[in-house]
């Protein structure tokens, strides 16, 4: 139980990570030009918002606990 903690708390701590990455190359190849687009104009805020991103993403690959259902039993 313990293993598949870890390996589930690695995985999302990976693709966490990556979404910072891919918010900061966002920034640096794509970004906003003028500055007036609030989250691209700053290197922080993308990659922040990657972060959070890659945070959210991260739970639709971790499979959840089965419940078994007490009528079965």
């Amino acid at each position: 139980m313990l293993k598949t903690f870890r390996i589930k708390l690695i995985f999302r701590i990976v693709l966490t990570l990556l979404g910072g990455v891919g918010g900061f190359l966002y920034w640096k190849y794509v970004g906003c030009v003028s500055g007036a687009c609030p989250i691209q104009s700053k290197w922080y805020l993308s990659s922040l918002y990657g972060l959070l991103l890659g945070y959210l993403v991260s739970g639709l690959f971790i499979p959840e606990k089965k419940v078994e259902n007490e009528k079965t039993k």
